[in-house]
């Protein structure tokens, strides 16, 4: 189902921005607010987002226009998925439907034979004695008959069961070598073979995409650059002059591979790989990162780092719910907070494991989904230290109300393992709750530890080490004014909002679609990027990229 898009008007001045997103927007304040800003900047901008149903939706975001594109959720299948699994379940049944179909008409036969069973028992027709034993003959050999039909259709259910399993769990030999060959055999364009499914966003977008005509496209993250970089090609294939801006929000090698599907990365890497050079202009979310993907790329121009800041000021007079009403706990109780994606890697367990040793305090979830298994499970082990009532789950609330809402916890805590992409940026909860004034109980990882250290706004300890974390956490409650008194240093808290980075991305935006006059705008994201090269030795030092050993090894 496609969106019915009005007739194109004569956008404003400054042109029409269509910004892309894989996700339904609700839970991404990175793209809200961009969004946002950039309308308020006097951008015409319409935010494509991924509807979780058949249904378009539309919205307002500031003065963004939101619109929700139906996509195949769950994906399409693979072709395998359509074709019996000949080796590995060779008896059975294909995957057509027969099966269940099968398993009906045995049903419905055995149902029909003890129907036929009771009616002997009944006997209301009077029958000879020759002719009811024959009818009880028979009906001895069908049932007989009708039982082994249902262990036949059972065992080839089964072996169909086994099949789809098993080529659902992309990981054996074959797939390695699947892998492989086609890297070996189309490079960067392998992804068409190991990951088809990209092409869902493509089928669901593109038409929307080229109907708005836009002057400039944002695509975000690694999703939607396809999408973007072959809209742009059409526009300007059309005679359309039209740029593209890349949102890498992370760094896709650097993400935790997949257990249950060997392509999944391979594949994504090589679409990023192979659509990053149509980039007009990319930006990021860290100077380490943006070095990473100059390199890996061979972009031509660093990209310009944008940090996914908390926004500064209130756009209304909606006061945030209170952390501590929904917590039932009264101001001298001491609440450990966590805010953002509930999940293994993330840590988050440990928090819940220390609460035995950490007498009254207690832990409060800020979460997309707070019925999610894991989440489930989090509560369940809370229940067995004798922890429950210490324990709460509490659900996200808008963007602009994070920073009251987490104020009314006393530390914040970022407890995430070591993986490429965590070392490498400060991430949104980091600012978030530094604006919330809360002391930062962080892991060692790369970024936050050394910015922790250097400000003194918490403490850090040893990554899944429930001994360090548990010291952290005591440290910053015996005397929480003093990494409190880190948020009063001179400019810390104004360079983390988001109306600062608003005016770096302003900036890319004018770069590419207004081309002002020298002297009539200010120095471009390009030209602060050529200050960067101008840097000390010691400045450049501080922004180095982590060694090649550190980072993933997908990044060779």
């Amino acid at each position: 189902m496609d969106f019915a898009v009005p007739e194109p008007t004569t956008p404003p001045a400054r042109g029409r921005v269509v910004m892309l997103v894989d996700n339904s927007v609700t839970g991404d304040s990175r793209v809200q607010k961009a969004a946002a800003s950039a309308a308020e900047a006097g951008w015409d901008v319409v935010l494509l987002g991924r509807s979780a149903d058949d249904k378009p939706q539309t919205w307002q975001v500031g003065g963004a226009e939101v619109r929700l594109v139906p996509m195949p959720n769950p994906p399409t299948k693979r072709r395998f998925e359509h074709r019996r699994s000949w080796l590995r379940a060779p008896l059975g049944y294909p995957p057509t439907g027969i099966a269940e179909h099968r398993v009906r008409q045995v049903k419905a036969w055995r149902a029909d034979l003890a129907a036929r069973r009771a009616e002997l028992a009944v006997n209301h027709f009077d029958q000879g004695g020759l002719r009811r034993a024959w009818r009880r003959t028979v009906l001895a050999v069908s049932e007989t008959a009708a039982g082994l039909t249902k262990l036949w259709v059972g065992m080839r259910c089964r072996q169909l069961a086994f099949g789809r399993r098993g080529r659902r769990r992309l990981s054996g030999p074959w797939d390695r070598a699947y892998t492989a060959f086609w890297r070996l055999v189309l490079g960067h364009r392998a992804w068409r073979r190991l990951e088809p499914r990209l092409w869902d966003f493509e089928l669901a977008f593109a038409g929307v995409v080229d109907e708005l005509r836009p002057d400039l496209i944002h695509a975000n993250d690694f999703y939607m650059l396809g999408v973007g970089a072959r809209a742009m090609l059409r526009a300007r294939a059309a005679g359309r002059r039209v740029k593209l801006v890349w949102d890498a929000h992370e760094l896709v090698s650097g993400l935790k591979p997949r257990v249950d599907n060997l392509r999944w990365l391979p594949a994504h890497i090589a679409h990023e790989r192979e659509y990053a050079r149509y980039a007009d202009a990319a930006i990021t979310v860290s100077d380490q990162l943006a070095e990473i993907l100059q390199r890996v790329h061979r972009l031509p121009v660093k990209p310009t780092v944008v940090l996914n800041a908390p926004v500064g000021r209130r756009d209304d007079d909606v006061r945030a719910p209170d952390l501590r009403a929904l917590c039932g706990v009264d101001a001298d109780t001491p609440v450990l907070v966590y805010s953002g994606a509930a999940a293994a890697q993330r840590g988050v367990g440990i928090m819940v494991e220390a609460l035995p040793q950490l007498a009254g305090a207690h832990v409060a979830l800020v979460v997309a989904q707070p019925q999610s298994a894991y989440l489930r499970s989090l509560a369940a082990r809370a229940a067995e230290l004798g922890a429950a009532d210490r324990f709460h789950v509490l659900p996200y609330v808008h963007h602009h109300q994070v920073i009251e809402f987490l104020s009314g916890a006393d530390v914040g805590v970022i407890p995430i393992h070591h993986w490429p992409n965590h070392e490498i940026a400060l991430i949104t909860k980091f600012m978030e709750y530094s604006h919330a004034r809360l002391p930062i109980v962080v892991s060692d990882v790369k970024a936050m530890a050394e910015t922790t250290r250097a400000t003194g706004q918490g403490e850090v300890f040893r990554a899944q080490d429930i001994t360090d974390y548990v010291r952290a956490v005591k440290a910053v409650l015996a005397d929480p004014q003093r990494y409190r008194a880190a948020y009063d240093a001179p400019g810390l808290l104004e360079n983390w909002t988001w109306e600062a980075q608003a005016r770096t991305l302003d900036a890319v935006y004018s770069h590419l679609v207004e081309n002002p006059l020298p002297g009539q705008r200010p120095p471009t994201a390009w030209e602060q990027v050529d200050r960067e090269v101008e840097k000390t030795p010691s400045e450049q030092q501080r922004t180095a990229i982590p060694p090649d050993h550190e980072m993933s090894s997908a990044l060779s």
